[in-house]
């Protein structure tokens, strides 16, 4: 495959050894939602690596001195509903104080793309560094849908967060949005003729919700 120079994955023992508990179709629901909080902790420590700061005075019990902190209102958390649910408190745990929106896509059986059915934002999202979250990146389509979402109401700073992608999946979004940093934390093998990545995890929703 084409390698992307805004495509980053975010390889390490720990992230291999969680992925395959979660690949495992005997893993149960907590333990699922569990790992993919843990997951998503791990991988927005690396992405955030560029994330804005700045100096502030901290008085230590012996002197003052300059220290280095994340500028406040910095950061926005958009899970892709309902699958990017259960990375938020995975990401929160690292930036409590980040304002969360939420983009409401669902994919067409049929066609295999997404269709809009909600959106709410926090207001200034344009003046923030953006992390939407999806655990799985399929085709794309979603992805592409909610960042141009986002664009359209002016952000610039965007990042793509997603535990497991395709190939179609990546190129469609690297291509489509070469501004757009994304992170993952392995690269599967393709898909199937329904959508779904191989040999991935089955439906990350329905496993994250206990509802199959």
């Amino acid at each position: 495959m084409k390698t992307y120079d805004n495509v980053h994955i975010l390889d390490h023992p720990l992230i291999r050894h969680k992925l395959a508990i979660i690949r495992n179709k005997d893993t149960d629901t907590k333990q699922f939602r569990d790992i993919i909080k843990e997951l998503a902790m791990l991988m927005a420590y690396e992405s955030f690596k560029d994330i804005p700061t700045q100096e502030v005075e901290v008085e230590t019990p012996l002197e003052v001195t300059k220290q280095t902190v994340i500028k406040e209102n910095s950061v926005a958390i958009v899970p892709i509903l309902r699958a990017g649910l259960g990375m938020v408190d995975g990401v929160l745990a690292l930036f409590p104080a980040a304002k969360i929106g939420h983009i409401g896509l669902c994919r067409n059986e049929e066609t295999l793309e997404p269709e809009e059915y909600y959106c709410k934002l926090p207001t200034n999202i344009e003046e923030k560094v953006v992390m939407v979250i999806d655990p799985m990146l399929a085709t794309g389509g979603s992805a592409c849908d909610a960042i141009n979402m986002l664009k359209k109401r002016g952000c610039k700073k965007i990042k793509l967060l997603s535990i497991i992608a395709a190939p179609e999946g990546v190129k469609v979004v690297a291509e489509n949005h070469p501004d757009v940093e994304v992170y993952i934390s392995t690269l599967d093998r393709c898909l199937n003729e329904h959508g779904y990545i191989l040999p991935g995890l089955g439906d990350a929703g329905d496993r994250i919700f206990g509802t199959k």
